[in-house]
């Protein structure tokens, strides 16, 4: 039972108010979600579509085998006040709410705009509210860097929460440009009033089995070409920074409760990279899954980047460096003990192969 909870053990969970969860259908959100009710909260549970029943189902369904209470409420990230109605006598927000997809039309329309004015309308929603005293903002460690190479080039080597992403923008790696422009105005409003408390959490690449039925996430986009055949002829050894998605919960309810969380909080349980991830899978899933059993050399992939819509910087940038990530923070202050990356990976493979992820190509 323990893959399928959230470990919460050293963390004073208060249950005589409820706590807000925005985009609660989401991956990460939806373990925050089940790790609250289970301990016994009501939670106010921010959607787009409340009567969205086959959205919100799981949420519901999860209420209903937990102690604690399930209340839906509708709101849209670009409707300023949207979470007012949500937020009225709640002490903790968690504010999941964002785009997460590379796979866009207009960058600034459909990814920067979201986060970051979805941001700004629930913080200021917070400073509005008089019963909010914290609020959990989740980040992503793209805020940090763009590139493995960034890694290298940081003090010892190694990323940690003083960094910033500076490398990131409207035609680079869009996406984590605007992860890093809506924590930097969360820390802006933050910081001009003193009686909420801002804590940030920055996941790596978050990976384990999901709790909503279709999820979204680029995590299972990554996983579905591991096994699905794309890389039949050779993997690309791209350096990412694994987690759990059930440890990044963890992180997100110690963030919201324990009295002295503060701050920004990388989130990483292993420096991985995908062809790593390929070998952990195949004692399992080796006949189940076309795992790539060989790397492509790196001038291979930078010749052909293009035609796959991989960018040669991009290509020079990661492919080949080594990723570091300090995660002393968040195992000593939130108390995070993260799980094993094999026992991630194989819950989340077998649960894409339970509901037919890996179609071969």
């Amino acid at each position: 039972m323990a893959r399928l909870s959230v470990d919460l053990s050293g963390i004073d969970v208060p249950t005589d108010a409820p706590v807000l969860v925005t985009g609660a259908t989401g991956y990460v959100a939806g373990w925050v979600v089940k790790a609250l009710l289970d301990a016994g909260v009501t939670v106010h549970a921010a959607v787009r579509d409340p009567d969205a029943s086959a959205r919100v189902a799981h949420l519901v369904a999860m209420a209903d085998a937990a102690p604690g209470e399930l209340k839906l409420f509708a709101a849209d990230l670009l409707t300023p006040g949207a979470y007012t109605e949500a937020m009225r006598g709640c002490r903790v927000v968690i504010h999941t709410a964002s785009p997460f997809t590379r796979a866009v039309a207009d960058p600034q329309r459909d990814l920067v705009d979201p986060a970051v004015l979805g941001t700004r309308s629930v913080l200021e929603s917070a400073s509005a509210t008089p019963s909010v005293e914290r609020v959990v903002l989740t980040s992503s460690i793209a805020a940090v860097y763009s590139d493995a190479i960034e890694s290298e080039q940081a003090p010892h080597g190694v990323l940690d929460e003083s960094l910033w992403n500076t490398t990131a923008s409207l035609t680079y790696e869009p996406y984590l440009y605007s992860k890093t422009l809506a924590e930097r105005e969360a820390w802006r409003i933050a910081d001009a009033q003193d009686r909420w408390r801002l804590v940030a959490v920055n996941p790596g690449m978050v990976l384990g089995p999901a709790l909503n039925p279709d999820p979204t996430s680029d995590s299972f986009t990554i996983m579905k070409m591991l096994g699905d055949g794309t890389m039949r002829f050779g993997g690309v050894r791209l350096p990412l920074p694994a987690v759990d998605v059930r440890d990044v919960a963890r992180a997100h309810v110690a963030a919201a409760f324990l009295p002295d969380a503060s701050g920004r909080y990388l989130l990483c349980g292993h420096d991985t990279d995908t062809m790593e991830m390929a070998r952990l899978l195949r004692p399992r899933f080796g006949r189940a899954l076309a795992l790539p059993r060989f790397a492509l050399p790196k001038p291979l992939v930078w010749a052909v980047g293009p035609l796959v819509t991989i960018q040669r910087r991009y290509v020079t940038r990661n492919i080949g460096h080594v990723l570091l990530v300090d995660n002393t923070r968040s195992r000593e202050s939130l108390g995070v003990n993260y799980r094993p990356l094999w026992e991630s990976l194989e819950d989340m493979a077998a649960q894409m192969i339970d509901r037919g992820a890996f179609k071969r190509r």
